[in-house]
């Protein structure tokens, strides 16, 4: 199992999309890697676009981003309001600074854009925040995923194995 000394945080708040964060936790899990729910409360029920619950296991104060080797931040409408939280852009900054991977799916893209760490990369996300993207200083690319060193994107549910494959590999090297 090539992620088994893995930790990877995943981001979580109301609304998300309910694939693109279950399916890459399942996948990660399935390799080995441990990935740990975290939002702006521990304990607490969020619930996806579609009805699907997740608990979050940590609040964003109970962790350390140097203590995870990766951070996933799903679609939805939850980049919105992660974006929104100091203690998310810290995290995506960190992470961004010691250049592990950073993946994001559809409108997660929101929230690298807030931590403005996309300058000169490329990226891919749903068309929809395409010019928030490019405004952001990203070349953006209309590819199932995309990835740039160690930020990895993609645009939507369907590209997700693409997606997750790539994600993977990149927390393996």
């Amino acid at each position: 199992m090539r992620l088994q000394d893995k930790k990877v945080i995943a981001l979580v708040e109301e609304e998300f999309e309910d694939l693109e964060l279950w399916y890459p936790i399942l996948r990660l899990q399935e390799e080995g890697a441990t990935v740990h729910l975290v939002g702006k409360e521990a304990r607490k029920k969020y619930i996806g676009k579609y009805g699907v619950p997740a608990e979050a296991e940590y609040s964003f104060e109970e962790i350390n981003a140097d203590d995870y080797d990766a951070i996933l931040v799903p679609g939805g409408w939850a980049p919105d309001k992660l974006r929104r939280y100091p203690e998310v852009l810290d995290f995506v900054r960190k992470m961004d600074a010691a250049k592990k991977p950073i993946g994001q799916i559809c409108h997660a893209g929101w929230v690298l854009i807030s931590a403005n760490i996309l300058q000169g990369k490329n990226v891919t996300s749903t068309p929809g925040i395409k010019d928030d993207m490019t405004n952001a200083g990203a070349t953006w690319h209309d590819e199932p995923v995309t990835v740039d060193g160690h930020i990895v994107s993609s645009r939507r549910p369907p590209d997700l194995p693409p997606y997750v494959k790539a994600f993977a590999d990149k927390l393996a090297e």
